[in-house]
């Protein structure tokens, strides 16, 4: 799908797909396209060219009441309570009241349910939205953002709850500009940069950077001669007087140390660098289009 506002092209051509079953995340700084994306999935933003398809039909009522989301701050009334914003809720989605307790245990809000809505904190208000969400049992839930704003702790909460709300078979899509929301509660991730897919794949596979090995020897040279021979080593150069690498899948540093002993090189330094996420975000969203 693209998305244009004029001159600005928010989204250039996106094509993702969402498994059933997976958390998926849209990652990405502000600006990105994430709430563009999200809008136009959900038919309340149309795409200036380009389609889509929920469960492999084309968007209609019957597949939005499939869809549960969250797009904006929660709006509730402020002097009724949980369970009376709940049942207002309700009677607008034509979910049934029985499910009302239900979803305040799923976020936790049992014990308060009686409780006037303007009293709640930041993510009390958060998990109550998510539990109006939840009213018509949705196949899919979708987020933006659900936890902007939040403390640590309300952060915890509402990731504890998503993952709850994943063990139950439900699809969910949620857009975040926070690698570690992303990394601790998402199984696939689009990465997006100025509308554009830079990224898309299993978290695992997209935001787990594999780590380098700086090595030093009193004959670099030689030492670089042997690593052009180790069929374990992805890459590797020199960086002063030391060298980095990278190693395949499934070797680690003990196996460099004892390639090079055999080869008659005893190293003065090796050191495992981590990489940290936000390194291999920021390697991501730079890459050329």
């Amino acid at each position: 799908m693209t998305k244009k506002y004029g001159s600005l092209l928010a989204l250039n051509q996106l094509s993702v797909q969402v498994q059933q079953g997976s958390i998926y995340g849209l990652l990405g700084p502000n600006g990105s396209g994430k709430t563009t994306t999200l809008g136009m999935a959900l038919d309340v933003i149309k795409p200036t060219s380009g389609s889509f398809s929920w469960f492999g039909q084309p968007v209609s009522r019957s597949t939005k009441r499939r869809i549960g989301a969250l797009l904006e701050t929660p709006n509730f009334y402020p002097y009724l309570t949980a369970q009376r914003n709940l049942e207002v809720a309700a009677e607008i989605k034509g979910a049934p009241p029985s499910q009302i307790s239900r979803v305040l245990h799923l976020v936790g809000l049992e014990q308060r349910k009686n409780s006037a809505f303007k009293g709640f904190s930041l993510g009390m208000k958060q998990r109550l939205a998510l539990a109006s969400a939840m009213l018509n049992d949705p196949e899919v839930l979708v987020l933006d953002e659900p936890t902007n704003g939040l403390d640590p702790e309300g952060i915890a909460e509402v990731r504890e709850i998503i993952l709850r709300i994943a063990a139950e078979g439900k699809t969910i899509i949620l857009a975040s500009h926070l690698l570690d929301e992303v990394e601790k509660v998402c199984t696939h991730v689009a990465v997006l940069q100025r509308g554009v897919l830079k990224a898309e794949g299993p978290v695992g596979a997209i935001l787990s950077a594999k780590d380098s090995i700086v090595i030093s020897a009193a004959n670099q040279q030689k030492a670089l001669d042997v690593l052009a021979q180790l069929p374990f080593i992805a890459s590797y150069h020199p960086e002063k007087e030391n060298i980095v690498l990278t190693l395949q899948d499934g070797f680690n540093s003990a196996d460099v140390n004892q390639a090079m002993f055999a080869a008659g090189i005893v190293l003065t330094q090796l050191v495992v660098r981590r990489k940290s996420l936000e390194a291999q975000f920021l390697e991501i969203i730079k890459q050329p289009s």
